[in-house]
């Protein structure tokens, strides 16, 4: 496969499943205004923020307003919905013809619907059903991938993008949700404010859509431990960061299998490590340090991203020429 082209399918798809990420972090936070008094609402936009890795906060009485109008339609913003979603319908369009004629029209459409408004329709109306629309209509867009897309060399490009997106952004919203946690808990304090009341730990897996799946594991029970190995550790959960890297790893061992010329070992090396430690570890032993093994994953997953661009994507001249390889993130 042409490297522009397995560059343009894997970008796709994380732009795709970094939007979906963001609708439904919003979804929860603005569903939570509702039940949680102002203090607890600063604590959960500040984890949203620290999450997506935003600039801070201000002092505005409506940055709530500005920091939902920032991450839906503010096409300055790259992580935006709307830049989101214009980035992986661009990268689609440049691989229009590598794509199902549904996959497009779902693209297309996806983007079509949030050119159409703005903030103060969504913001006064009903944002709720607006974000759902969004969740639904990535979520939809990989369905018809997986239903009307040759399983070939292509498809697990987009797989891989998928599964690194999501394990990023797991790993990174469980580091934030979970690190003043234990700070207070080894210290033997206890938050004025009761830091991650009970439901900040039901948003925390309603933003993972993992409420109901943790349930059936755990039943109704909330427990910070559980959580945790629910959401790293689980290995049927599609959610876990487990789950995504076996995902990775299978995807980069058929890419393998179809590249006839290049070097994969070291790409498939770093897949495999970041599955086995996943798969071996024990949450008992991660859990008191959960900062330094989050920040692991994640710096496993910009090492398999960059090993999947010497493998398949960059060549030597284009490094040195553009740099390109980052240049999309």
């Amino acid at each position: 496969m042409l490297s522009r082209v397995a560059d343009n399918l894997y970008w796709m798809s994380r732009y795709l499943e970094r939007a979906e990420h963001t609708a439904r972090l919003l979804d929860e936070s603005l569903h939570q205004m509702l039940d949680q008094d102002a203090e607890h609402a600063e604590q959960r936009w500040e984890r949203l923020r620290l999450s997506l890795h935003l600039p801070p906060l201000g002092e505005n009485p409506d940055e709530v307003f500005d920091l939902t109008r920032s991450l839906t339609f503010d096409a300055n913003n790259s992580a935006s919905l709307l830049s989101c979603i214009a980035q992986g319908r661009e990268n689609g369009r440049q691989v229009r013809e590598q794509i199902s004629t549904e996959m497009w029209e779902q693209v297309n459409r996806l983007y079509l619907q949030i050119k159409r408004i703005d903030i103060d329709e969504v913001w006064y109306a009903d944002p709720y059903s607006f974000l759902k629309s969004i969740k639904e209509g990535v979520q939809l867009f990989q369905g018809i991938t997986d239903a009307t897309m040759n399983h070939s060399e292509g498809w697990h490009f987009i797989r891989v993008g998928r599964f690194i997106e999501r394990a990023q952004a797991t790993a990174s919203l469980l580091d934030v949700h979970f690190s003043t946690y234990l700070k207070y808990q080894q210290e033997g304090l206890t938050s004025p404010l009761d830091y991650l009341d009970y439901m900040g730990w039901v948003g925390l897996l309603r933003s993972c859509t993992s409420f109901e799946a943790y349930c059936k594991v755990y039943t109704a029970t909330i427990d910070p431990e559980k959580i945790a190995e629910f959401l790293l550790l689980n290995a049927e959960s599609p959610r876990s960061v487990r789950f995504a890297a076996t995902m990775i790893q299978s995807a980069l061992q058929a890419i393998a299998r179809s590249a006839e010329t290049r070097s994969t070992k070291g790409v498939e090396r770093l897949a495999g490590r970041l599955r086995s430690s996943l798969e071996y570890d024990q949450v008992e032993d991660i859990f008191h340090d959960m900062h330094s093994y989050l920040e692991n994953i994640q710096r496993q997953c910009t090492q398999i991203h960059k090993a999947i661009y010497q493998a398949y994507i960059v060549y030597p001249i284009d490094v040195a020429l553009t740099g390109r390889g980052a240049a999309q993130e």
